[in-house]
């Protein structure tokens, strides 16, 4: 696999998307120092969820994997955005918030999706800390949500 988060990217057959706009009054990151905070990242496709609901319920781990994975999209793409390049940061912290039924444990298989991704993409810069968090409901029926602190280094 090539070098670079970008090569990686096109090699995994992904584009970067452009940063989601804010659905409501906040910014997609701030930047204190060298850190970087990012707003959670939804699972949008274009501007939409292609899938919404709870893990357990109308979605199975592997669905949820997979939007944990689209959200992590959206997450480099905000990294990029504010660091300047794929390049120029590492993945420090990562939190995924799951839409879970009542009983449902597999939050952090759920999770995996994301953490995957940033390492594919990035590497050694994607090895990160994580929680994985069960909530009764997300924003706009969202099934995930992740946010991440990111450090930025020299590209």
């Amino acid at each position: 696999m090539s070098s670079t988060g970008a090569a990686r990217l096109a090699d995994l057959g992904l584009t970067l998307p452009e940063v989601p706009a804010p659905a409501a009054a906040y910014q997609p990151w701030s930047v204190s120092g060298e850190l970087v905070f990012t707003a959670g990242q939804l699972p949008l496709v274009a501007g939409a969820l292609p899938r919404t609901g709870r893990l357990g319920v109308e979605l199975t781990t592997a669905d949820g994997a997979e939007l944990a994975r689209l959200a992590a999209l959206n997450l480099l793409a905000v990294g990029a955005a504010a660091c300047g390049s794929l390049e120029a940061f590492r993945v420090v912290k990562v939190v995924v918030f799951v839409a879970s039924s009542e009983g449902f444990e597999e939050q952090h298989l759920v999770a995996n999706g994301a953490s995957q991704l940033l390492g594919e993409v990035l590497g050694d810069r994607g090895v990160h800390a994580r929680s994985a968090v069960g909530v009764p409901a997300l924003p706009l029926g969202a099934p995930v949500e992740v946010e991440a602190i990111l450090e930025q280094v020299p590209a």
